[in-house]
Formats: structure tokens, sequence, C-alpha cells
């Protein structure tokens, strides 16, 4: 039952809202009608201009024109006070009923509620203005004392000073109301871009990861595999080669598990952080996929943890991409301190390139290369030389933060 009561009340004050000015228009006249037959008029006797022994019928002459400018307040509100306050004051000097005083506020009202600050300003000098005006009215028409002028002026300066209050007060709190929806609104774009922004920067990271990681494995077992496809069979070979897929595969294999658990479970690395001591073992499986490599590593302190992975990264992306374009080459990697960073070269000398289009890659390690050295702080270059190619980066010992 109470839900079926909140329901009908809903669908009236819905229909309130859509049929607001008319309805107001009528509960006004239907005011106006009750308060003549109940006899009020002579409300501001003081200032009327006519005999008393009017009939309180007369005061529909003002209220039912002055019901029609509430038709209009939201069309034209400021042009509909300016129509209210004369036949308010036409009221005011004759007959004195309530009709035109109730549509003075109601129209007030809408007027102050949807006015700018500047027109606001003006509106309540305006009703100062005309309150003073009363007072003095008063004075001038009657013989009124003083006090009692002073009382009137008051109590008209009351009712149309709560009005407009009541009205800005409720149109700052709807302008607070609307800075609140859109800050929340403003809030959540930002989210969703920074939600978009994290999920772009994983994609990355993963992307970094499967070809740091994965992709360098899956590359040396098809490339150890095509150099004994190559040759003729020889058993001793034949298993060192299958040896080298095996471990490639079963590394490549941890790699993956490693990115699925962290995938899954949302926690730990997606790969162990490289150090400086996995360079000789990068440095050994690069040689046995055919590379003839001069490593030259010198003390290192204090290294950061940042320049440290970089420069492994930089060793393996440069050893994988030789045994790519230039198999066979002679190889010299130098790790070395420059100044207050660390210089790393690798430069490859002959070889040959491998003939299958799938082994040539797409400039995707040295791109990751040069954005990974420059986020630290570092300058990177890649590029062929008299009688090779070199890549070289020079990191600074501790990460720009």
């Amino acid at each position: 039952m109470s839900v079926m009561h909140e329901a009908k009340a809903e669908r009236l004050r819905e229909w309130y809202r859509t049929h607001r000015p008319a309805a107001d228009a009528l509960l006004i006249t239907l005011f106006a009608l009750l308060a003549a037959a109940l006899g009020f008029m002579g409300v501001w006797s003081m200032f009327s201009l006519l005999p008393t022994d009017l009939s309180p019928w007369w005061t529909l002459a003002t209220a039912l024109p002055a019901c029609v400018l509430v038709l209009t307040k939201h069309r034209a509100p400021m042009l509909s006070l300016v129509g209210a306050t004369v036949v308010f004051a036409v009221d005011l000097l004759t007959i004195g009923g309530l009709g035109p005083l109730v549509v003075l506020l109601d129209v007030l009202w809408t007027a102050a509620f949807v006015a700018s600050p500047r027109a606001r300003s003006r509106l309540l000098a305006a009703l100062a203005l005309a309150t003073v005006v009363l007072f003095a009215a008063a004075l001038a028409l009657s013989d009124t004392s003083i006090p009692v002028a002073f009382l009137v002026a008051v109590q008209f300066g009351a009712f149309v000073g709560t009005d407009y209050w009541w009205a800005v007060a409720v149109s700052q709190a709807n302008e607070l109301a609307e800075l609140h929806r859109r800050r929340a609104e403003d809030g959540a774009i930002v989210a969703e871009r920074d939600r978009a922004e994290a999920v772009r920067r994983e994609r990355e990271t993963m992307a970094r990861e499967l070809h740091d990681v994965v992709a360098g494995h899956v590359m040396a077992m098809a490339i150890r595999a095509e150099a004994a496809l190559s040759t003729a069979p020889e058993q001793t070979a034949d298993r060192a080669a299958l040896r080298a897929v095996r471990d490639a595969g079963l590394d490549a294999h941890g790699a993956l598990r490693s990115m699925i658990s962290v995938l899954r479970r949302g926690d730990g690395e997606l790969s162990p952080t490289p150090r400086l001591g996995d360079l000789l073992g990068v440095v050994d499986d690069a040689e046995r996929a055919g590379l003839v490599i001069r490593f030259t590593q010198a003390e290192l302190d204090a290294v950061d943890t940042a320049t440290e992975q970089a420069t492994v990264r930089v060793v393996r992306e440069a050893l994988a991409n030789c045994i790519r374009h230039a198999s066979g080459a002679e190889v010299e990697v130098v790790i070395e301190e420059a100044g207050d960073g660390i210089l790393v070269r690798v430069i490859s000398r002959g070889g040959v390139a491998l003939g299958s289009a799938a082994y040539s890659g797409g400039g995707w390690g040295l791109d990751m290369l040069r954005e990974r050295v420059h986020a630290l702080g570092g300058v990177f270059s890649a590029g062929p030389e008299a009688d090779g190619w070199s890549v070289e980066a020079r990191l600074p010992q501790r990460g720009a933060r």
C-alpha cells in the first residue's frame, strides 16, 4: 500500500514540475478568490487613494492580471518582475489586496534564482531602494507616525528580503551541487585515463619481458636448429645442437610459467632482475650459437640496480642481433667506467646473415633499448661501422630519479 501511495505522490510531483507555471497561477487565483470571499482588502490602507467602502471583490481587478505574470516568469523573469512590481504598486495605492503581493514574491523568487551574480546585486539594491521609497510614501501619503511607517517598511523589507535570500540560497546550493557533479565526472574521466595509462604501461612491460626473455630463447632455439640443419649430419654436433635447443626451450618455458603465474595471481616479478653476474652466462650462450666473443668487464662500484639491469639488456640484445644478422662474427663486448657513468659497447665484425626472413626481427629490441637507456638519463646509439656494426650505451651509475 505504501508503495502505491509513493508512486501516486511521485506522479503528482512530476505533473506539478511539468505544469508548474500554470499550477502556480491557478493556485494564486484561487487564493485571491478565497481572500475576496472572506473580505480581505485594504491591507495597505494607509497608501490607498480610493474610498474605503468598496467591495472586496474589487481586489480581483489587480489579482487576476498579476496571476498572468506567473505564466511568463520562466520565459522572461525580469520583465515579469517589472510587471508584477507595477501591478503591486497600483494595488498598493488602490484596493490593497493580497494577490498582487503573493505574485510579486513568487516572481521575485524566480528572477533572483535565475539571475547572474551582477543582476542579483542590482536586484538587491532595487529591493533596498523600494523599502526606502515605501517608508517615504507612508509618511507622505498618510498621517502615520515615523515609527509606524518604519514598521511597515521593515515588514515589506522582511518579506522581499527573505524571499530574495531564499532564492539565492537555493540557486547557490544547486550551483554547488552541479560543481560537485562536474568534479565527480572530471574525476571519473581522470581515473579512467589513469586506468588506461596503467593498462598501457602493463602491456609495455609484458611486451618488454616477452621480448627480452622469451623471444630471445625461442629465437636461439630456431637459430641453433637452423645451424644444425644447414650442415652435414654429424652425431656429436647434432647432439650438442639438440641440447642447446632443449636448454633454450626450458629457459623459455620457465620464463613463460613465471609470467603466467604473475598474471594469474598478481604478485611477484615477471622475471628475475638481471645482474652483472649474469653476463658470463649471456656470453656463453652467444658463443654456443656460433659467435666468437672477446669480453672485457671492468670492476664497477656502486652501480644502481636499474643501470645494472639496463647494461645486461643492452649486451643481451646486441648479441642476439649478432646471432641473427652476423652469424659466426667476431664480437667485442666492453663494459667500463666512463667519467661518472658506465660505457657499454658491443662491436661485431664479419659474419653472415641468416637467409630466412623470419630471423630478421622488427627493430623493436633496439627501440626498447633506446627507451630504457633514455629513461635512465643515458645516451644510446646503434649503427654500422666500417667493417661491422656497433651498439653503444652510456649509462649513469645511478639511474635518473
